[in-house]
């Protein structure tokens, strides 16, 4: 695993920066912060994937992905519209 080294950040600003006005009308920032979270969720994935295959560490790149895939998922699951109505039911 790499040392931070930003992508996070990165990845979160700039989805934030793309969700905060298309397609809809006025600030979701649920919707917002679930894209946020996913990009930065992403690009670190994206990164320390990237990494790993530069070292030749096979396994590392693949854990990474699925690692990445999975958060994106959770976060979805959590702050998602299905998530939301879950919730407005119970």
């Amino acid at each position: 695993m790499a040392a931070a080294d930003g992508s996070f950040t990165r990845g979160f600003v700039a989805a934030a920066c793309l969700s905060a006005f298309q397609d809809r009308p006025g600030f979701d920032g649920r919707r917002v912060l679930r894209h946020a979270l996913q990009g930065g969720a992403a690009l670190t994935a994206g990164t320390q994937a990237a990494h790993s295959l530069q070292r030749g560490q096979w396994g590392g790149a693949l854990a990474a992905v699925v690692a990445g895939a999975a958060a994106v998922q959770i976060i979805e699951t959590l702050l998602g519209d299905a998530g939301r109505e879950e919730k407005d039911l119970g």
